[in-house]
């Protein structure tokens, strides 16, 4: 019997606003401190095309294993929202709703090597546009971080360069958070959160619960900074223009 190869795709979840509302009661909209598996894997069924009805197709990616790391915290924002009622024009009641502003997190999903290739690839080409839990919360960079066979999420979470701004690395924390789902062979002791996706219908989503597991893994390090380019003043000139203000000295 041939055994199924697995892996963990990465994701990089970086933008000037975030909302991870795991609750949202009557006109209060709150935001977990990191991304939740619901918001991601909604994420990445958007960029493959799947609809929200579907729930036979959602079901392979429910079942991923999932971790995220915090590599920036960011700051918690609260925003006031008004609206209009589209036909009569009444004012809706005010809503608080809560961000978290200049945070970066690194997902990752275990699972399927070959249902994973295949979102890697919906990612850089996706049916709809990614956004970071709320469609006002678009990704400041592309999301789609890394793609590693044989894997493992806590290996990845604990190995991937750190994600974090240039300005926010300078404070050197300990180490980082990581919040992520127990192994099947796993002892170690687990919260529960109410995350789990079973169906994202608009007629009743419906979420079970799922196991997190907190622990701090050593600050890895950054990626190298890419080489500043040089930048030529007179390459948009045409040559003979900028032959003549060369024999000028121009």
């Amino acid at each position: 019997m041939t055994t199924r190869a697995t892996g963990v795709l990465a994701l990089r979840l970086a933008g000037p606003l975030q909302s991870w509302g795991a609750s949202s009661r009557f006109t209060r909209r709150t935001t977990e401190s990191a991304p939740t598996k619901s918001g991601v894997i909604g994420l990445l069924a958007a960029a493959a095309g799947i609809g929200r009805d579907d729930d036979e197709s959602l079901a392979p990616l429910a079942a991923l294993r999932f971790g995220v790391r915090i590599d920036q915290p960011g700051t918690l924002t609260r925003d006031f929202h008004t609206a209009h009622h589209g036909v009569t024009g009444k004012s809706m009641p005010l809503s608080e709703r809560y961000y978290l502003a200049d945070a970066v997190f690194v997902a990752a999903v275990e699972g399927d090597h070959t249902l994973l290739t295949a979102l890697h690839a919906a990612l850089r080409n996706p049916m709809y546009p990614p956004y970071l839990g709320r469609r006002s919360c678009p990704p400041a960079q592309p999301v789609e971080l890394d793609l590693c066979r044989d894997a493992r999420v806590e290996d990845v979470l604990r190995d991937l360069p750190w994600q974090a701004s240039q300005w926010y690395r300078k404070r050197l924390p300990g180490g980082l958070t990581v919040l992520r789902e127990k192994a099947v062979d796993e002892a170690a002791p687990a919260d529960t959160l109410p995350d789990q996706p079973v169906s994202f219908s608009t007629a009743h989503r419906r979420h079970a619960r799922r196991s997190v597991v907190t622990e701090t893994v050593p600050l890895p390090a950054a990626p190298a900074r890419p080489p500043v380019p040089q930048h030529d003043p007179f390459a948009a000139l045409p040559d003979a223009h900028s032959a003549t203000l060369d024999e000028e000295g121009a």
